[in-house]
């Protein structure tokens, strides 16, 4: 509904979404907006209740209305949260105090530099006055998630549930093992498709609809849950690794998965004994497992981990993500051995519609056919090609 409110907060989206993680419970302890008093104990203990959190947690929205709202609040008075010009939260107000928003950044990201990814938008929808106090948001995805995975581990009786954070921007066959290997050892495994707000060409609807194929076609698919986790700004930071144990846990995970070469995980060795950031860190239990690199040794013929190839880094084939989006951003099918050929044919078909001037022609040219007369779509154009490059009888 509308809010016809003189007193309502603008926020956007994002920070929506960000609330209503807190409301789900998915970033426990937290349970409200910090007053001015808890913030700062947060920011310089880290540790909220007792348990482990990287920062303070508020809301301080940007825009001239709504700072001359902020100043206006008392305690004891409700402000509706406005969306899109759509009544979607309130928040019962306890107190309303000044912020320094670089301070803020510092917290969240680690820097000031205005250069960083992420600095300069996180600043812009950063306020210098914040409100505390309980809250509730009308956002009811997350919620649903939740209700669909309490539900598969009643069906399965399953114990052992395992979370892997990915982007699969995009997926391909390192994420391929990585999943059948958490399968291996796991009852479920819960796949959180990371869910930016920001515009990309590479759309999260076309990484969803990618992970969605390789799951119902080569997987046990009711082993196997995709869940959208809104990667909002606070996940931008250096405490990324800390946010998304978080998250697992409090999701109902006992394990996070996660590359021994996350730029988050920080190991080290102490006295013969390998350490991380959670060494030390209170209230987060879930199991941490690290998994090697895997890449393709041209002398095993096979993806293989780093651990275990005797051969040198000169045999490896290495799947670094933004060079097999570059090959896809160019049109380009990149080879089977780095994306099931599935795949790409489902991504370049999306960010290459209409390519072809003759489709048809060029298919019944080119692939090899039953004889009868039928349409082809670009997908399986590309899914024939592919075969054609495979092909090895003249080479």
């Amino acid at each position: 509904m509308k809010s016809s409110r003189k007193n309502s907060l603008h926020i956007d989206r994002e920070a929506l979404a960000t609330l209503a993680l807190v409301q789900e419970g998915l970033l426990s302890p937290i349970d409200k907006l910090m007053n001015s008093q808890e913030a700062a104990q947060v920011d310089a203990t880290k540790l909220y209740k007792g348990k482990s959190f990287p920062f303070s947690f508020i809301l301080a929205p940007s825009g001239r209305r709504n700072e001359e709202v902020l100043k206006n609040l008392r305690p004891g008075e409700t402000v509706d949260l406005v969306q899109d010009g759509q009544k979607v939260g309130q928040v019962e107000v306890e107190e309303v105090f000044g912020i320094d928003p670089l301070k803020r950044l510092e917290h969240i990201y680690g820097t000031t530099d205005t250069s960083h990814p992420g600095i300069q938008s996180t600043l812009k929808r950063l306020g210098h006055y914040a409100v505390a106090g309980e809250f509730w948001v009308d956002f009811e995805e997350i919620k649903t998630y939740k209700q669909l995975l309490a539900k598969r581990k009643k069906e399965l009786k399953a114990k052992n549930i395992a979370a892997i954070m990915l982007a699969a921007k995009p997926l391909h066959r390192a994420h391929e093992r990585l999943i059948r290997l958490s399968l291996e050892n796991n009852d479920l495994v819960v796949l959180f498709l990371l869910k930016p707000y920001v515009q990309e060409k590479f759309s999260y609807e076309l990484r969803h609809r990618t992970l969605e194929y390789f799951v119902k076609n080569y997987l046990p698919k009711n082993r196997v849950l995709i869940v959208p986790l809104e990667n909002t700004y606070i996940f931008a930071g250096y405490n990324e690794l800390i946010l998304d144990a978080i998250v697992a846990q409090n999701f109902g995970c006992n394990k996070l998965i996660v590359g021994k070469n996350h730029a988050g995980l920080g190991l080290y060795y102490d006295k013969n004994s390998v350490k991380s950031i959670f060494d030390g860190i209170k209230g987060i239990t879930i199991a941490i497992e690290t998994v090697s690199e895997f890449v393709y040794c041209d002398e095993c013929k096979t993806l293989v981990s780093t651990n275990t190839c005797p051969h040198g880094s000169h045999h490896h084939i290495s799947y670094h993500a933004d060079s097999i989006l570059e090959l896809l951003e160019l049109g380009i099918l990149p080879p089977a051995v780095l994306v099931r050929k599935e795949i790409s044919a489902l991504i370049l078909s999306e960010l290459f519609p209409n390519r072809f001037k003759n489709l048809q022609k060029l298919y019944a040219d080119l692939i090899p056919t039953s004889g009868l007369l039928e349409g082809h779509s670009e997908t399986e154009f590309y899914i024939e090609l592919m075969k054609l490059y495979q092909t090895t009888s003249l080479t």
